[in-house]
């Protein structure tokens, strides 16, 4: 997605944000984010050791996911704007696997000096399972 002005002004209750997706996900894509976080469990790159233990292949890291959500929140929101983000964690995501992101806005309000919106937000696969489901709460910059 590519970095957006929003503002305050733009968004009404009920609006959608423009869909992200990331296709075609891959190991590299799982190792790398791995050598970022230091979470080296062998399940997110071992498709022995993930197998053992009832899983198909590997499968990427759920903060993987969040991270990548919330790379899509501040592309839509401004960089800075977040004031509350909460992920709910549904199902594994596997190399192969396309992910579209999306967010609704839910409430547009003012709050102190903020003038705010809070979001319903989800990740979901090519088979339609969401993946990732949260909320968060952004401040828009006003065109006034």
């Amino acid at each position: 997605m590519d970095r957006h002005e929003t503002h305050f002004e733009d968004v009404e209750e009920g609006d959608a944000a423009p869909e992200w997706k990331v296709e075609d996900l891959n190991r590299t894509m799982f190792v790398r984010y791995a050598g970022a976080s230091g979470d080296f469990n062998p399940m997110h790159h071992d498709d022995a050791i993930a197998q053992k233990v009832g899983y198909p292949s590997v499968f990427g890291h759920g903060m993987f996911t969040a991270g990548t959500l919330s790379h899509y929140l501040t592309d839509w929101l401004g960089v800075g704007n977040l004031r509350k983000y909460a992920v709910r964690f549904r199902t594994q995501i596997f190399p192969g696997d396309t992910l579209t992101y999306g967010a609704t806005v839910t409430r547009k309000f003012k709050e102190g000096d903020e003038s705010r919106i809070d979001c319903e937000l989800s990740v979901v696969n090519q088979k339609g399972d969401v993946v990732v489901a949260g909320t968060c709460t952004a401040a828009l910059p006003t065109r006034g």
